[in-house]
């Protein structure tokens, strides 16, 4: 639990972190997902050497499809902090548990229940209020345009229910260490197929940013996602889904006092809905 509070913590840092950068979304995620495979290599090639014998060839292209999930899933959700206030594009990518119940019945024919289905009907209604609040009174980012970068976060919240739908089965047979390494790697090779389809330069870079790449590795890359990923053994899936409702608050809270962003009473109000209805869908899929 200890543990689970500090990747909550390091998670809700990505946001402030992307907002500080001048560099593309495409970039920043690209040297986000690359460090942070770099981080954990030393892991794999000491301890796990013998875990990569798991793979079969049908689970290394489940692993690379996952991979390239969640690079659209980092260039999506980086992009849309451009575009719409960070407590609107946290809370709507963080809305991936009510795409995970939707993928989840129609693909894997799990049950959807009438708590689910309020749930997610309380979170859509939540959605549509804070991107209309938004789009009224315009979000607090400098030449915004809220709706698109709504529409973006919540393609990213879309990918990474792809990620967990697709990933969920492999992780059972595959040890962590080995299976987050295959993915990070196709993500960042995807990543930089993207860079190099939209001629965004990879190098040139001041000190400045390179720290911020650093540092989006090490927080929100390895004392949060990975750890989030470590917890799962040792703590309740659904209580580990509850806690990550308190990245959208974290982070709300940091664009207050560190960008003297103050989201609007509207986007407030239907963050909550959103973050109740994400709560409901997960108690009820536990």
């Amino acid at each position: 639990m200890a543990a689970l509070g500090v990747a909550v913590l390091a998670v809700s840092t990505s946001a402030i972190l992307v907002r500080w950068s001048d560099a593309p979304a495409v970039v920043l995620a690209f040297y986000r997902v690359l460090l942070t495979t770099l981080l954990i290599s030393p892991f794999l090639l000491t301890r796990h050497r013998g875990d990569l014998g798991a793979f079969r060839r049908r689970d290394l292209l489940v692993a690379v499809l996952t991979g390239a999930a969640l690079a659209v899933h980092f260039a999506a959700y980086f992009e849309s902090l451009a575009w719409t206030s960070v407590a609107a594009s946290v809370t709507l990518v963080q809305a991936q548990p009510l795409f995970v119940a939707v993928g989840a019945a129609l693909f894997l024919r799990e049950r959807i229940g009438p708590r689910t289905v309020a749930g997610i009907a309380i979170a859509i209604a939540g959605m549509a209020a804070m991107s209309a609040g938004e789009f009224l009174a315009g979000a607090a980012v400098e030449g915004s345009h809220p709706l698109y970068g709504n529409a973006l976060a919540v393609l990213g919240a879309v990918m990474a229910a792809v990620y967990v739908l697709v990933g969920r089965s492999l992780r059972q047979r595959v040890a962590l260490v080995p299976y987050v390494l295959v993915v990070y790697t196709a993500c960042t090779l995807t990543l930089f197929l993207i860079a190099i389809a939209q001629d965004l330069p990879l190098a040139g870079y001041g000190r400045r940013e390179w720290f911020l790449f650093l540092a989006l590795a090490v927080g929100p890359g390895l004392f949060g996602h990975t750890v989030v990923n470590w917890a799962l053994g040792h703590v309740d899936s659904a209580v580990v889904s509850v806690s990550l409702l308190g990245e959208p608050i974290g982070a709300t809270i940091l664009a207050l006092v560190l960008l003297a962003e103050a989201p609007g009473a509207t986007t407030v109000a239907g963050g909550v809905v959103v973050l109740a209805g994400i709560y409901l869908t997960s108690a009820a899929r536990a």
